[in-house]
Protein backbone atom coordinates (compact mmCIF):
# COMPACT_ATOMS: atom_id res chain seq x y z
CA UNK A 1 0.00 0.00 0.00
CA UNK A 2 1.29 3.31 -0.97
CA UNK A 3 1.90 5.88 2.05
CA UNK A 4 0.34 9.13 1.92
CA UNK A 5 2.82 12.08 1.36
CA UNK A 6 3.85 13.88 4.82
CA UNK A 7 1.99 17.63 4.80
CA UNK A 8 5.17 20.09 4.73
CA UNK A 9 2.99 23.07 5.56
CA UNK A 10 1.25 22.98 9.14
CA UNK A 11 -1.72 25.33 10.31
CA UNK A 12 -1.57 24.99 14.24
CA UNK A 13 -4.13 26.82 16.58
CA UNK A 14 -2.75 28.03 19.65
CA UNK A 15 -5.84 28.74 22.01
CA UNK A 16 -5.22 31.18 24.68
CA UNK A 17 -5.48 34.83 25.62
CA UNK A 18 -2.01 35.62 24.27
CA UNK A 19 -0.25 37.91 26.92
CA UNK A 20 3.64 38.76 26.18
CA UNK A 21 4.37 38.36 30.02
CA UNK A 22 3.21 35.22 30.54
CA UNK A 23 6.35 32.68 30.22
CA UNK A 24 4.61 29.50 28.55
CA UNK A 25 3.87 32.04 25.29
CA UNK A 26 7.05 33.77 25.00
CA UNK A 27 7.91 29.75 24.57
CA UNK A 28 5.44 28.54 22.66
CA UNK A 29 6.52 30.21 19.06
CA UNK A 30 10.10 28.88 19.87
CA UNK A 31 9.30 25.65 20.86
CA UNK A 32 7.09 25.29 17.48
CA UNK A 33 9.63 26.93 15.30
CA UNK A 34 12.57 24.40 16.62
CA UNK A 35 10.86 21.56 15.86
CA UNK A 36 9.42 22.49 12.37
CA UNK A 37 13.12 23.48 11.91
CA UNK A 38 14.19 19.91 13.12
CA UNK A 39 11.25 17.92 11.01
CA UNK A 40 12.03 20.32 7.67
CA UNK A 41 8.58 21.04 7.03
CA UNK A 42 6.81 25.13 7.90
CA UNK A 43 4.54 25.29 10.94
CA UNK A 44 2.53 28.54 10.61
CA UNK A 45 0.48 29.39 13.96
CA UNK A 46 -2.25 31.44 14.74
CA UNK A 47 -3.43 32.80 18.37
CA UNK A 48 -7.16 32.05 18.61
CA UNK A 49 -8.00 34.11 22.05
CA UNK A 50 -10.52 32.33 23.39
CA UNK A 51 -13.23 35.78 23.04
CA UNK A 52 -13.07 34.42 19.29
CA UNK A 53 -14.10 31.20 19.20
CA UNK A 54 -17.62 30.51 19.23
CA UNK A 55 -18.17 27.35 16.91
CA UNK A 56 -16.88 24.58 15.47
CA UNK A 57 -15.94 26.57 12.35
CA UNK A 58 -13.61 28.73 13.72
CA UNK A 59 -11.40 25.83 14.25
CA UNK A 60 -11.55 24.15 10.40
CA UNK A 61 -8.71 24.13 8.37
CA UNK A 62 -6.10 23.83 11.38
CA UNK A 63 -3.82 21.01 11.40
CA UNK A 64 -3.19 20.74 14.93
CA UNK A 65 -4.99 22.54 18.22
CA UNK A 66 -2.88 23.29 21.12
CA UNK A 67 -4.75 25.09 24.05
CA UNK A 68 -2.26 27.11 26.37
CA UNK A 69 -1.39 28.00 29.72
CA UNK A 70 -2.74 31.46 31.54
CA UNK A 71 -5.93 30.25 32.80
CA UNK A 72 -8.89 31.11 33.48
CA UNK A 73 -9.60 32.18 29.83
CA UNK A 74 -11.55 35.38 29.27
CA UNK A 75 -14.05 33.15 27.43
CA UNK A 76 -13.58 29.33 28.60
CA UNK A 77 -16.38 28.43 26.52
CA UNK A 78 -13.62 28.88 23.64
CA UNK A 79 -11.60 26.60 25.01
CA UNK A 80 -14.01 23.61 25.23
CA UNK A 81 -14.96 23.77 21.86
CA UNK A 82 -11.24 23.65 20.61
CA UNK A 83 -10.82 20.91 22.85
CA UNK A 84 -14.25 19.03 21.91
CA UNK A 85 -13.20 19.64 18.20
CA UNK A 86 -9.84 17.95 18.20
CA UNK A 87 -11.33 15.22 20.39
CA UNK A 88 -13.76 14.54 17.66
CA UNK A 89 -12.39 14.72 14.52
CA UNK A 90 -9.46 13.21 15.19
CA UNK A 91 -7.28 16.73 15.38
CA UNK A 92 -3.86 16.30 17.12
CA UNK A 93 -4.26 18.28 20.11
CA UNK A 94 -1.65 19.42 22.53
CA UNK A 95 -3.12 21.22 26.15
CA UNK A 96 -0.96 22.41 28.61
CA UNK A 97 -1.84 23.70 32.11
CA UNK A 98 -4.78 25.73 31.92
CA UNK A 99 -5.40 23.72 28.89
CA UNK A 100 -4.75 20.18 30.92
CA UNK A 101 -7.73 21.22 33.47
CA UNK A 102 -9.83 22.14 30.34
CA UNK A 103 -9.33 19.07 28.50
CA UNK A 104 -10.49 17.27 31.62
CA UNK A 105 -13.79 19.29 32.34
CA UNK A 106 -14.79 19.07 28.60
CA UNK A 107 -14.37 14.96 28.88
CA UNK A 108 -16.12 14.95 31.94
CA UNK A 109 -19.12 16.76 31.08
CA UNK A 110 -19.38 15.36 27.15
CA UNK A 111 -18.28 12.06 27.71
CA UNK A 112 -19.00 11.02 31.24
CA UNK A 113 -22.15 12.83 31.24
CA UNK A 114 -20.88 14.89 34.30
CA UNK A 115 -22.91 18.07 32.87
CA UNK A 116 -22.16 19.93 36.30
CA UNK A 117 -18.16 19.57 35.72
CA UNK A 118 -16.57 22.50 37.00
CA UNK A 119 -13.38 23.66 37.99
CA UNK A 120 -12.87 25.35 41.55
CA UNK A 121 -10.78 28.67 40.24
CA UNK A 122 -13.88 29.93 38.74
CA UNK A 123 -16.96 27.73 39.86
CA UNK A 124 -18.84 27.47 42.89
CA UNK A 125 -21.52 25.20 42.27
CA UNK A 126 -20.79 21.84 40.74
CA UNK A 127 -18.73 18.95 40.53
CA UNK A 128 -15.08 20.04 40.88
CA UNK A 129 -13.32 17.83 38.26
CA UNK A 130 -10.49 20.56 38.94
CA UNK A 131 -9.55 21.18 42.14
CA UNK A 132 -6.93 23.32 44.47
CA UNK A 133 -3.41 21.74 44.71
CA UNK A 134 -1.96 20.42 48.07
CA UNK A 135 0.90 22.84 47.64
CA UNK A 136 1.30 25.30 44.77
CA UNK A 137 3.27 24.24 41.92
CA UNK A 138 3.95 27.77 40.96
CA UNK A 139 7.55 28.22 39.31
CA UNK A 140 8.26 25.00 40.69
CA UNK A 141 10.21 21.88 38.98
CA UNK A 142 9.48 18.30 39.61
CA UNK A 143 10.11 15.04 38.81
CA UNK A 144 7.31 13.12 36.00
CA UNK A 145 7.68 9.49 35.81
CA UNK A 146 6.13 8.36 32.44
CA UNK A 147 3.99 5.08 31.34
CA UNK A 148 6.11 3.66 28.64
CA UNK A 149 4.62 2.86 25.29
CA UNK A 150 2.95 5.79 25.41
CA UNK A 151 2.59 8.84 23.06
CA UNK A 152 4.35 10.92 26.07
CA UNK A 153 6.86 7.73 26.87
CA UNK A 154 7.91 7.46 23.57
CA UNK A 155 8.23 11.49 22.51
CA UNK A 156 10.74 11.85 26.00
CA UNK A 157 11.83 8.23 25.49
CA UNK A 158 12.69 8.07 28.71
CA UNK A 159 10.78 6.80 31.49
CA UNK A 160 11.67 9.53 34.25
CA UNK A 161 11.51 13.35 33.76
CA UNK A 162 12.11 17.02 35.30
CA UNK A 163 9.67 20.02 34.41
CA UNK A 164 8.31 23.09 35.65
CA UNK A 165 5.03 24.33 36.48
CA UNK A 166 2.86 27.42 37.16
CA UNK A 167 -0.20 25.90 38.87
CA UNK A 168 -2.18 25.84 41.63
CA UNK A 169 -5.07 23.82 40.18
CA UNK A 170 -4.92 19.90 38.87
CA UNK A 171 -7.07 16.79 39.25
CA UNK A 172 -9.73 16.22 41.90
CA UNK A 173 -9.30 12.65 43.41
CA UNK A 174 -13.13 12.01 42.88
CA UNK A 175 -12.37 12.99 39.18
CA UNK A 176 -9.24 10.60 39.47
CA UNK A 177 -11.18 7.62 39.76
CA UNK A 178 -13.58 8.26 37.53
CA UNK A 179 -10.58 8.05 35.11
CA UNK A 180 -9.95 5.32 36.03
CA UNK A 181 -12.31 3.67 33.88
CA UNK A 182 -12.18 5.38 31.03
CA UNK A 183 -10.36 6.07 27.54
CA UNK A 184 -8.58 9.06 29.12
CA UNK A 185 -5.54 7.83 30.39
CA UNK A 186 -3.33 8.61 32.88
CA UNK A 187 0.18 8.44 31.60
CA UNK A 188 2.62 10.44 34.18
CA UNK A 189 3.00 10.99 37.95
CA UNK A 190 4.74 13.21 40.46
CA UNK A 191 6.66 11.40 43.10
CA UNK A 192 3.63 11.82 45.04
CA UNK A 193 1.64 9.71 42.74
CA UNK A 194 -0.33 13.03 41.58
CA UNK A 195 -1.48 12.98 38.13
CA UNK A 196 0.56 15.54 35.84
CA UNK A 197 -0.28 13.79 32.05
CA UNK A 198 -2.89 12.30 30.43
CA UNK A 199 -4.13 11.32 26.76
CA UNK A 200 -6.61 9.60 25.09
CA UNK A 201 -6.33 6.30 23.91
CA UNK A 202 -9.38 6.59 21.12
CA UNK A 203 -7.13 9.68 19.52
CA UNK A 204 -4.72 9.55 17.46
CA UNK A 205 -2.81 12.01 19.57
CA UNK A 206 -4.68 14.03 22.16
CA UNK A 207 -1.93 15.02 24.90
CA UNK A 208 -2.43 17.17 27.72
CA UNK A 209 0.04 18.23 30.89
CA UNK A 210 -0.31 20.10 33.81
CA UNK A 211 3.71 21.00 33.39
CA UNK A 212 4.59 23.77 30.71
CA UNK A 213 6.88 21.12 29.07
CA UNK A 214 7.20 24.48 26.30
CA UNK A 215 9.50 26.30 28.64
CA UNK A 216 12.36 24.25 27.62
CA UNK A 217 12.80 26.28 24.18
CA UNK A 218 13.62 29.47 26.02
CA UNK A 219 17.23 27.34 27.09
CA UNK A 220 17.45 26.29 24.00
CA UNK A 221 16.15 22.86 24.68
CA UNK A 222 13.84 20.67 21.95
CA UNK A 223 10.19 20.10 23.29
CA UNK A 224 9.72 16.62 22.44
CA UNK A 225 6.04 17.00 22.75
CA UNK A 226 5.96 19.74 20.41
CA UNK A 227 8.14 17.55 17.92
CA UNK A 228 5.15 14.89 17.98
CA UNK A 229 2.25 16.99 17.79
CA UNK A 230 3.87 17.81 14.62
CA UNK A 231 4.72 14.51 13.72
CA UNK A 232 1.41 13.73 14.03
CA UNK A 233 -0.08 16.36 12.18
CA UNK A 234 2.40 16.13 9.48
CA UNK A 235 1.29 12.31 8.76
Amino acid sequence: MDHLPVKETLRIALVGDYNQDVIAHRAIPLAIDDAAAVQNITADYDWLATTDITSAEDLVGYDAIWVVPASPYKNPEGAFIAIRYARENSIPFLGTCGGFQHAMIEYARNVLGWEDAAHAETDTEGRMVISALQCSLVEETGVIELRPNTLIGKAYGRDSIEEGYHCRFGISPEFADALSSSDFRVTGWDEEGEIRAVELTSHPFFVATLFQHERGALAGRPVPLVHAMLRAASN
